[in-house]
């Protein structure tokens, strides 16, 4: 038998999960949690129980937007983002499906996109998602022009002045 499931997640988020008491404040506040299967807490204690099939199919650590809100409301200061995003890692792997359609394809296009940017953009991560899921094509184009005529989001990437620091990191973590 392997390792337990919160051994190795807590080795590569480099976090402490078995100190969560479930408070709840992390689901309370997670804006994802609706489309979630069982939300950041529940799923904190399926990863302890050692429920690994379970976890690593599961639509939520797909879901996770990353926005840390889960980490700043922790009382004990658990960065569950990290945790989702080492438990992503672990899926992919193991060679689990994403529990979520396209999460994987999105998942893997954010990161080439930072990795030859240096930073995110959103207009070349929609439009290479878009050409390349199961996505209609067309059906948010109405906000994504909303957003673009406010200056939200410029049409034209730019790299950023430490995009080949960015780079090196990608690089070192293979």
């Amino acid at each position: 038998m392997g390792k337990h499931l919160a051994t190795e997640i807590n080795r590569r988020s480099g976090q402490a999960i078995e100190l969560c008491y479930h408070c709840h404040k992390c689901t309370a506040g997670c804006p994802v949690v609706e489309a979630m299967a069982f939300g950041p807490d529940r799923l904190l204690r399926m990863v302890k129980l050692n429920q690994s099939d379970a976890v690593l199919l599961s639509q939520d650590i797909w879901l996770c937007a990353g926005c840390y809100t889960c980490a700043t409301r922790c009382p004990n200061d658990i960065d569950i983002s990290a945790v989702m995003d080492s438990l992503r890692q672990l899926a992919i792997q193991r060679g689990y499906h994403a529990g979520e359609p396209d999460a994987l394809l999105f998942h893997r296009l954010f990161l080439g996109v930072v990795r030859r940017l240096g930073r995110s953009h959103e207009a070349a991560m929609l439009s290479l998602f878009k050409v390349l899921s199961d996505v209609p094509l067309l059906n948010d184009v109405g906000a994504g022009v909303q957003l673009f005529l406010r200056g939200k989001v410029p049409l034209l990437p730019s790299r950023s002045r430490a995009a080949r620091e960015v780079g090196q990191i990608f690089e070192r973590r293979k």
